[in-house]
C-alpha cells in the first residue's frame, strides 16, 4: 500500500497539498480559499470530509487562509507546532482543534507517520514534513531560504519530493515592481529557494529511489514553469538521475496525481 501526492495549488496565492493512503487523507497546508481546496479535491475525486488531519508548516496566509472557513464547520484536527498554532491562533477568529507537536517530532494520523523537522525561512518556527507509511515516503519543503543539513539528511531517502523552486534570480532583480527590501529578503538565507538553488539541491540528495520531484511555490512574476523544469530537469541529467520525474505545480489547477 503506498502514497498518493495531489499538489492542490501552490503558489504565492495559497499552497494546499493532499497526501493520501487507502485509509488515510492528510492536507499539507491550507492555504487556498475553503471552496477552492473543495472544488479541486472533488476533481480528483476526494471530498473534505474524507481529510483526516491537516498539517501546517508555518503561519504565513498563502499556507492558512482556508483555517477559518474549514474549521468552523467541522472540528478537523490541525497539526502544528507550539509558535505556529500561536500566531495562527491570533488571526483564525474561529475555535481550531490544535495537535500541537513539537519540531524534531514524529506524530501518527492513522496508518500515516509524520516527521518534523526545522526550516529556514522568515516565519515563527517553520518546518519542513517528511511523511511515510511503512512502504512509502514524500518530503515537504516549500519555503526554505536555503537547504541546510538537516533538510538534507531528512531527504536523502524519499519516494517522492515536494520542494520549493520559488523564482528566477534575474527575474527577481529585474522585476520593477518588487521593492529593493522585498528581493532583499527573498534572496535571504531565510527567504525562498531560487530554481538554481532547487535544482543544485535536487541532485545533491538524488537517490535510485527517488521517482518523483514536484516544483513548487512558483512565483507568479519572478518566474516561468518551464524555466524551473528546465534548471531542474538538466540538473538531474546530469547527475544521471534520468529516472526522476520532474513535475511542476500551479497556482491554478491540481497537479496530475502521483503514487509511489
Amino acid at each position: 500500500m503506498g502514497i498518493h501526492i495531489t499538489v492542490l495549488g501552490s503558489g504565492s496565492g495559497g499552497n494546499c497539498a493532499l497526501v493520501a493512503t487507502d485509509t488515510t487523507a492528510l492536507l499539507v497546508d491550507a492555504g487556498l480559499s475553503c471552496r477552492q481546496i473543495a472544488e479541486r479535491l472533488a476533481s480528483v475525486g476526494r471530498s473534505l470530509d474524507n481529510i483526516h488531519a491537516v498539517l501546517l508548516s508555518h503561519e504565513h496566509s498563502d499556507h492558512v487562509s482556508a483555517l477559518a472557513v474549514l474549521c468552523k464547520h467541522r472540528a478537523i484536527p490541525v497539526f502544528a507546532n507550539r509558535f505556529t498554532a500561536e500566531a495562527v491562533a491570533r488571526d483564525a477568529g474561529t475555535r481550531v482543534a490544535w495537535r500541537v507537536f513539537e519540531t524534531g517530532r514524529s506524530f501518527q494520523v492513522g496508518d500515516i507517520t509524520v516527521e518534523s523537522f526545522s526550516v529556514p525561512h522568515d516565519a515563527q518556527d517553520p518546518v519542513g514534513f517528511v511523511i511515510h507509511n511503512g512502504t512509502a515516503s514524500v518530503g515537504f519543503a516549500t519555503d526554505l531560504g536555503h537547504a541546510t543539513r538537516v533538510v538534507a539528511d531528512r531527504f536523502r531517502a524519499l519516494d517522492a519530493l515536494v520542494l520549493e523552486s520559488n523564482h528566477d534570480v534575474k527575474m527577481l532583480q529585474d522585476n520593477p515592481h518588487r521593492p529593493w527590501a522585498t528581493k532583499q529578503r527573498i534572496l535571504s538565507r531565510h527567504g525562498h529557494l531560487s530554481n538554481e538553488d532547487a535544482a543544485r539541491f535536487a541532485g545533491e540528495i538524488v537517490t535510485d529511489r527517488l521517482r518523483h520531484l514536484v516544483l513548487a511555490h512558483l512565483s507568479r512574476d519572478c518566474n516561468k514553469p518551464e524555466l524551473a523544469y528546465k534548471t531542474a530537469a538538466t540538473q538531474l541529467l546530469q547527475t544521471g538521475a534520468t529516472h526522476v520525474q520532474v513535475t511542476v505545480s500551479s497556482q491554478l489547477e491540481p497537479t496530475a496525481t502521483l503514487s509511489v
